[in-house]
C-alpha cells in the first residue's frame, strides 16, 4: 500500500476484484463499486472499465507544458542518463486540470522534475511511441498493457527502462513533488514504502523549524 486511502474490493473467496488507490470523486467511486457488485471482472479488466467512466466539470482539451517531450516519442533509456516520468491523462479530467494548475506550477515540483525526461500521452490516443524497453506501440495499447485506469497517472522508469514507481491516485502538491524526489534521488531503492519516505521528509521539515504545507 503506497497511498491512503487504499480500498481492495474482494469477491466471496477473498480474491481481489479491484484496487482503488487514493481518493476517487463520488461518481467514479460509485462506478468502481458497481464494477464489483455486478461481477464484471470476468468480462472486462478494472482499468478498461474505469476508462469508460466519464469525468465531469473539466476541460475538453489536454493541458500543455513546455517541458513535455516532443514527438517522435522514443522513450528508450541510456545507462547513466535521466530517469523517465510518463504522464497519462484524459480529456474532461478535473484532477488533470488541477495537476497543471497547482502541481506543475510549484517551484519545488519544477526543481524535482528537472532530473527527468517527461512524456505525456492521452490514455485513449493512438500516438506512436517506442517504449522504454524498445518496443514500438501506441499510447492506448501501452496504457492498456500497463493497466492504467486512473487519470492522471505518472509512471516512473529508471535509466535501464524499468518501471520503479507509479502514481495512480489523487495527490496534493506536496505529495506530487515528493514523488519526483523519491525516484530522482534514488530513495526508492532503500525505502520501498512511499508513505514512510513522506513521513521522514515531513519530520525533517518540522525539525528544521520550517512550515509544512501538506494540502495547499
Amino acid at each position: 500500500v503506497q497511498f491512503t486511502p487504499t480500498i481492495l474490493l474482494l469477491d466471496e473467496k477473498g480474491n481481489t476484484i479491484a484496487r482503488i488507490n487514493g481518493y476517487y470523486p463520488p461518481h467514479r467511486f460509485s462506478a468502481a463499486l458497481d464494477y464489483s457488485a455486478q461481477r464484471l471482472e470476468g468480462k472486462l479488466g478494472f482499468a478498461e472499465y474505469m476508462k469508460s467512466v466519464p469525468q465531469t466539470g473539466a476541460s475538453a482539451t489536454l493541458n500543455e507544458q513546455a517541458f513535455f517531450m516532443k514527438p517522435p516519442h522514443d522513450l528508450r533509456r541510456k545507462a547513466g542518463g535521466k530517469p523517465l516520468a510518463v504522464l497519462f491523462e484524459s480529456r474532461h479530467c478535473a484532477a488533470c486540470d488541477e495537476l497543471h494548475k497547482e502541481g506543475f506550477t510549484r517551484a519545488a515540483t519544477r526543481a524535482a522534475m528537472a532530473r527527468f525526461d517527461i512524456a505525456r500521452f492521452a490514455l485513449s490516443a493512438r500516438d506512436p511511441l517506442t517504449t522504454p524497453d524498445g518496443r514500438a506501440t501506441t499510447a492506448e495499447a501501452w496504457g492498456r498493457e500497463l493497466k492504467v485506469g486512473y487519470t492522471p497517472s505518472v509512471l516512473f522508469f529508471d535509466d535501464a527502462g524499468k518501471e520503479v514507481f507509479r502514481l495512480e491516485a489523487y495527490l496534493r502538491p506536496f505529495h506530487f513533488a515528493s514523488s519526483f524526489e523519491y525516484v530522482g534521488s534514488g530513495a526508492y531503492r532503500k525505502e520501498p514504502e512511499f508513505q514512510r519516505f513522506l513521513q521522514h521528509k515531513a519530520d525533517g521539515i518540522k525539525e528544521r523549524g520550517e512550515k509544512l504545507e501538506l494540502w495547499k
